[in-house]
């Protein structure tokens, strides 16, 4: 991957669940990528995200020394899109061009404000283009 791509909590989640092999070897091979290329980003809202599912909705929740460990290795250095009033005034006018709730515009918002050219998500329209960003479905025929 050449181009800067930014990956939705569900990818993140999907690297821990072992009741979906299929998606899981798919999204642990993005989260490598994302990485070793230094072309993955995820926001804070993303960032945050995963950990109240890591903690509370595993079917094993994560101990809070993994969390800590998953934080400073993968989290922390993909996180590279932090709130502010500009993200969420962006956020508001997307939801606004494409119907998406709020968080999900959020996301996009900061897909974009992360220059990334590719979002990977399963919970939005795959082949979608927002802005010059293209949402994917990375476990599309699964």
């Amino acid at each position: 991957m050449k181009d800067r791509f930014f990956l939705d909590t569900n990818v993140l989640v999907y690297s821990f669940d072992d009741e979906a092999p299929e998606k899981r070897e798919k999204a642990i091979k993005l989260v490598r990528s994302a990485l070793e290329s230094r072309k993955g980003v995820i926001s804070w809202q993303v960032l945050q995200e995963f950990l109240n599912v890591a903690l509370h909705r595993f079917t094993k929740p994560m101990s809070t020394r993994d969390a800590e460990e998953y934080l400073q290795t993968v989290l922390v250095p993909l996180c590279r899109v932090m709130p502010s009033q500009e993200l969420f005034r962006d956020a508001l006018l997307i939801k606004n061009e494409t119907r998406y709730r709020f968080f999900d515009s959020l996301v996009v918002a900061a897909a974009l404000r992360s220059g990334a050219k590719t979002l990977y998500s399963e919970d939005l329209q795959h082949g979608r283009a927002i802005r010059g960003l293209t949402i994917q479905n990375p476990f599309q025929g699964d």
